[in-house]
């Protein structure tokens, strides 16, 4: 899925034996008074041995992790029962590959190892591509000389999803309509009609993208949901191509940018939903342009590849590793507060809606390109 990185092993990957985590389970919950407190909070808790793996749960965490209570997470790690998307990509799974480093979560447990209690925040996409955002505090915790660490997560999804659309709704979406309103406040001033017809044009364009921004918006919440409906038709790449580069070409973030189609680009027809086809594609463009490099060339490119058809948006940019780590995640973003939608969306919209591949590769030489492969 992620093309960029060799995972390497972060954390230590030994385990307990199952009967290790047995007794271990036992020395924990024999003390029925401190079981019947832990079950009585409204705190998703898990218990954790020296190794990362878990060795109790409460409720609350089986039905965070979406997993019944009849199946047992004994001796997995947290990022296993949750089905994190980085869990199973080396041997070692969870706390073990290169996206580990910027893991809240992994480092959290990792601080407690030094026996200091550890609050951070964690993002996390799971393998059907659900992000969770996680508030977790991790504290060692010493019983019958065991050493034990206490894992407690607050679900703090939707307060990162209020930042983010009250981000779009009082920002974005107002210095639109501000646009909009400045550009007819001038409009009564002229009286030559061609520059009538020019501010006019103007307007059109302010009106239009503040048409997709709140399409876009209603576009993932109804995703986030399982609301989302598609609706499959024959989809020409050269006119998806120029609909991407005309549409993003007449906003204002894109005035001292260029944008091309790529000479090699194929002609091609596929079946598939073209309006949540160009949101993806254009969520690429807008995260190009939004890279604050004036003489930014973003180039768009359509091949055929064996049995799909294969996307690509690409400039000349690098994007540094630790941010490469922590792309596709929700609420992820280097552009300020609440922003991090688009690369998130893109993978969502891409791989479960459409049915696609989505990704990236990005070096120094090369620049950055983002794929979506149908």
């Amino acid at each position: 899925m992620f093309k960029t990185y060799i995972p390497i092993r972060y954390s230590p990957d030994n385990r307990k034996t199952i009967d290790e985590i047995k007794y271990q389970s036992e020395v924990f919950t024999r003390n029925k008074v401190l079981i019947d407190l832990v079950e009585s909070l409204s705190q998703i808790l898990v218990v954790l041995n020296n190794e990362r793996q878990i060795i109790y749960a409460n409720k609350l965490y089986y039905d965070f992790c979406n997993v019944p209570e009849t199946e047992s997470i004994l001796g997995k790690r947290p990022g296993e029962a949750i089905n994190c998307v980085h869990s199973f990509i080396t041997a070692g799974c969870c706390g073990t590959t290169s996206f580990c480093n910027s893991c809240g979560a992994a480092n959290a447990i990792l601080e407690s190892h030094k026996g200091i209690q550890s609050i951070k925040e964690c993002r996390i996409l799971t393998q059907t591509l659900e992000s969770k955002d996680i508030l977790v505090t991790s504290t060692p915790y010493e019983i019958e000389g065991e050493k034990f660490i206490i894992f407690a997560l607050t679900d703090i999804s939707d307060k990162k999803r209020r930042e983010a659309m009250e981000r779009v709704f009082f920002h974005d979406i107002l210095n639109s309509a501000g646009s909009i309103s400045g550009l007819s406040s001038i409009l009564k001033e002229i009286n030559d009609p061609k520059e009538i017809t020019e501010f006019a044009g103007f307007i059109s364009r302010a009106a239009n993208n503040l048409v997709e921004e709140i399409q876009a918006q209603r576009q993932l919440s109804e995703a986030e949901r399982g609301a989302l409906h598609i609706e499959l038709k024959e989809v020409n790449s050269f006119s998806v191509l120029n609909d991407i580069k005309d549409l993003y070409l007449a906003q204002v973030l894109a005035a001292d940018k260029t944008i091309i189609i790529d000479n090699k680009s194929e002609n091609l027809n596929l079946q598939t939903d073209p309006v949540l086809l160009r949101r993806v594609l254009g969520n690429m463009v807008k995260n190009a342009i939004e890279v604050y490099n004036p003489k930014t060339i973003i180039t768009l490119n359509c091949v055929k590849t064996n049995h799909s058809v294969r996307f690509s948006v690409h400039n000349d940019l690098f994007i540094e590793k630790n941010i490469q780590l922590q792309l596709f995640k929700r609420s992820f973003t280097t552009k300020g507060t609440g922003r991090g939608l688009g690369t998130y969306s893109m993978k969502l919209l891409g791989e479960k809606y459409l049915k696609g591949k989505v990704w990236f590769e990005s070096s120094e030489q090369s620049g950055t390109t983002f794929f979506i492969e149908i």
